[in-house]
């Protein structure tokens, strides 16, 4: 599908994960805080750029972005997740009921958005393959804080062939606005990560004999920062459920 139709499908109430949507374009976490806390997020992606690479902030209020300039943010992703002082209090489909005058709006780069990138290399989306949402995983390296927020980082795992990691690190290091390299590869305790089959995001992801677990830096890493910082009000996307944007994954390519 093209970017149109996959957020035409988000906003008609598919509520699956967006990998593999639209390939070859880029796709969007999101986090939404009032006004107040706007420059906290700004400087904790500023400080965290490999987890929270910012694309886009919007103006207070809008529910615009100039990713997708005919997309609305309150309805275009898949689900949302609501939160109040760091608990999450609802997961809809549409946050037009919950929307304020003063959220400003941060779109965050993705992981999806290299895949395509994978695939065409050849190396293999077992998350896609087995029809389930990407492993994600809080770890016990902290994010340098700012201003009010902190918290951990949180990575995405995908298990790549061991002769292909080289490859996946390669292809993925050349799109650093969307996470770029992965931030560790092979033993998960490394990451302080116990068992790989009890994702803290996402579902399991069953690897094959000879794969590799490597972990990417995750957008859902401001998630876990709102948690542990525990702002009044914020709205984020569902783990795993994006904004497809109209912008081309190449347009974020930084060499060959």
């Amino acid at each position: 599908m093209d970017p149109r139709a996959a957020r035409a499908r988000a906003r008609a109430g598919a509520t699956g994960p967006t990998a593999g949507w639209a390939p070859g374009h880029t796709q969007a976490n999101l986090v939404s805080v009032p006004a107040d806390w706007a420059y906290d997020v700004l400087l904790f992606c500023t400080r965290n750029p490999r987890p929270c690479p910012v694309l886009d902030v919007t103006d207070p209020g809008s529910w615009r972005t100039a990713l997708a300039p005919d997309a609305d943010l309150r309805t275009d992703i898949p689900r949302y997740r609501v939160w109040e002082h760091g608990r999450l209090v609802d997961e809809p489909t549409d946050v037009t009921p919950y929307w304020r005058g003063d959220l400003v709006s941060f779109l965050i780069g993705c992981s999806f958005t290299f895949e395509g990138a994978l695939a065409e290399a050849g190396v293999p989306l077992r998350h896609v393959e087995q029809g389930r949402n990407v492993s994600m995983y809080v770890t016990r390296r902290a994010c340098r804080p700012a201003g009010r927020l902190h918290g951990p980082m949180v990575v995405s795992m995908r298990p790549v062939p061991a002769a292909l990691v080289s490859t996946a690190r390669r292809i993925s290091g050349l799109l650093p606005a969307v996470h770029g390299a992965p931030v560790h590869e092979g033993d998960p305790a490394g990451l302080g990560i116990r068992d790989l089959s009890r994702p803290d995001f996402g579902d399991p992801v069953v690897a094959e004999p000879g794969d590799v677990p490597v972990f990417w830096a995750c957008g859902v890493t401001p998630q876990a920062a709102v948690m542990a910082s525990r702002p009044p009000f914020a709205i984020t996307h569902a783990p795993g459920r994006m904004l497809v944007t109209d912008v081309r994954d190449s347009e974020y390519r930084v060499g060959d």
